[in-house]
C-alpha cells in the first residue's frame, strides 16, 4: 500500500487567482518550483469561471489553452494536478458568470440550461487534459454547497433530492470528458454540522471517488474549545472518520483536501505546531488517500477586502520564502517517503444516532453532544471510528471496517 499523497492548493504569489487575467507561464513555472521544493507531489488549481465560461456557450479557448500549460508546467516538476472547474467560491469571494446573475438570475443547481452548460464547461476542461499523465481528475467545484443556503446572502435554494441529481449529472460529465480519471466533488462543513442543509453526509461519501474533507478550526472549534486543545488537534481526524459512517464502501478513500492554520485562531507561532498535530492525526485514519493543505503562497497585502486570516494561510510567502508551517510539512513528507506503516484500523466505534436522511446534523458539529463525546474520547489517547446507529448491529459492516466494539453517548463503557 503507498502512503497518501501530499500537496497544497495552488494561490498564485502574484495576484493571486487574478493571474488568469495576465497569465504568466514564467511566473506559475517560479511558484511551482518553489511548491516541488517542499518534496510536494500534487496541486490542486482553480480555474475562475467566469472568465473561463464568460458566456453560457462560449468556453474560451484561449483560458484552457493557459490551463493545460499550468498542469504541463506542473508535469515537468513531478506535480500531478487536480482541476477544480466551478470556481465559484475562494476566500469569501464569489466568482459566478454574469449569465446566472442579476438579471439572468438563474438557479445553478436546477435551471437545465444552466446544468448543460456547467456539464459542458467541465466535460471541456477535462477532455482537455484527458492525455496529461499528471491529470489526477476534476473537483467539481469549491465548496458548491456554499451557494444553496444559509449563510450565503442570495442562495439558490434546492432540496437534498436535487442536489444529489445535479452532483450525478455533473460528474458524469467529468468522466464522459476524461473517463478513468479521479474525479469528485467537494463540500465546506455544513453538510456534516448544518440542520437542514441540503447537501447532505451520505451525498459527500457517495458520489465521486473519494470523499472531499475540508477542516477548518475558525468554524467554531478553535473559539469554542480553544488553539491548544483536543479539538482543535483532531478536528481534521473527526471530520475524515464522521465521514466514513454514510459510505457504502467500507475502505472508500477519504481526501483531506483543505486545512490550514487560521490567524488568530491558530497563532503565526503555533501554525508548525498545529500542522504538525493535525497531519499526523489524519495519518493515523485508515484510507487516508491524501492531505493537500490550504495554500501555496500567502495572499499579496496588496489586494483588499480579505478577512484578515485568508492573507497569511501559505507555506510560502510571496516572495517564495518557506515559513515555519511549510517546513512542518516538508519534514512530515520527508518522513513518510523514509518509511510509512498503514495505521491499523479503528475497531472501537461511537455510535452516532442520526438516521441517513436526517435533517437535523448539529450534534456533530463544534458544542454539539456528539462532538463532545468524541472529543473526550480523542483527548484520552483513543482512537474512536464512527457508525451510525442504524449499522451498529450489522455485523458484516463492522467486520468490514475493523469494528470489534461500539458505544453509544449513553454507555460510554462499551458493549
Amino acid at each position: 500500500m503507498n502512503p497518501p499523497r501530499f500537496g497544497v492548493n495552488y494561490t498564485p504569489a502574484h495576484g493571486w487567482f487574478h493571474h488568469w487575467l495576465d497569465f504568466d507561464l514564467d511566473a506559475v513555472r517560479a511558484d511551482l518550483d518553489a511548491i516541488a521544493a517542499l518534496g510536494l507531489d500534487h496541486v490542486r488549481v482553480f480555474p475562475l469561471w467566469p472568465l473561463f465560461q464568460p458566456n453560457r456557450t462560449l468556453i474560451r479557448p484561449r483560458a484552457v489553452e493557459q490551463l493545460v500549460a499550468l498542469v504541463d508546467a506542473a508535469g515537468e516538476r513531478g506535480l500531478d494536478v487536480n482541476v477544480d472547474g466551478l470556481q465559484g467560491h475562494l476566500s469569501s469571494f464569489d466568482f459566478r458568470p454574469a449569465w446566472i446573475e442579476t438579471w439572468h438570475r438563474r438557479n445553478l443547481f436546477t435551471d437545465p440550461d444552466v446544468v448543460e452548460a456547467e456539464a459542458e464547461y467541465l466535460r471541456t476542461l477535462a477532455a482537455a487534459l484527458a492525455d496529461r499523465p499528471n491529470f489526477l481528475g476534476m473537483t467539481l467545484g469549491n465548496e458548491t454547497n456554499q451557494f444553496s443556503g444559509e449563510p450565503h446572502p442570495d442562495p439558490d435554494r434546492i432540496e437534498p433530492e436535487q442536489a444529489d441529481a445535479w452532483l450525478a449529472r455533473l460528474l458524469r460529465a467529468c468522466e464522459a470528458g476524461a473517463p478513468g480519471k479521479l474525479h469528485l466533488h467537494s463540500f465546506y462543513d455544513a453538510a456534516w454540522y448544518l440542520d437542514d442543509h441540503p447537501f447532505t453526509p451520505a451525498q459527500a461519501a457517495r458520489h465521486g471517488f473519494a470523499t472531499a474533507i475540508h477542516a477548518w478550526v475558525f468554524n467554531g472549534t478553535a473559539q469554542t474549545y480553544g488553539t491548544h486543545s483536543a479539538a482543535v488537534d483532531h478536528h481534521a481526524e473527526y471530520l475524515i472518520e464522521l465521514s466514513k459512517a454514510w459510505a457504502l464502501d467500507a475502505h472508500r478513500p477519504v481526501w483531506l483536501q483543505e486545512v490550514g492554520a487560521p490567524a488568530p485562531h491558530v497563532p503565526a507561532e503555533h501554525a508548525a505546531a498545529f500542522a504538525r498535530a493535525t497531519i499526523r492525526n489524519a495519518l493515523d485514519c485508515p484510507d487516508l488517500w491524501g492531505v493537500t493543505w490550504w495554500c501555496s503562497h500567502d495572499v499579496d497585502r496588496a489586494l483588499a477586502d480579505f478577512p484578515e486570516l485568508e492573507y497569511s494561510l501559505g507555506l510560502l510567502t510571496n516572495d517564495g520564502l518557506v515559513k515555519p508551517a511549510g517546513s512542518a510539512v516538508a519534514r512530515i513528507v520527508e518522513e513518510l517517503r523514509e518509511g510509512w506503516t498503514p495505521p491499523p484500523p479503528r475497531s472501537t466505534a461511537l455510535v452516532l444516532d442520526l438516521p441517513e436522511h436526517a435533517r437535523k446534523r448539529s450534534t456533530c458539529a463544534p458544542g454539539g453532544a456528539y462532538f463532545e463525546a468524541y472529543m473526550n474520547l480523542a483527548a484520552q489517547g483513543a482512537r474512536p471510528a464512527v457508525v451510525l446507529a442504524e449499522r451498529a448491529a450489522d455485523e458484516a459492516h463492522l467486520a468490514g471496517r475493523g469494528i470489534t466494539e461500539v458505544i453509544t453517548l449513553e454507555d460510554p463503557s462499551g458493549s
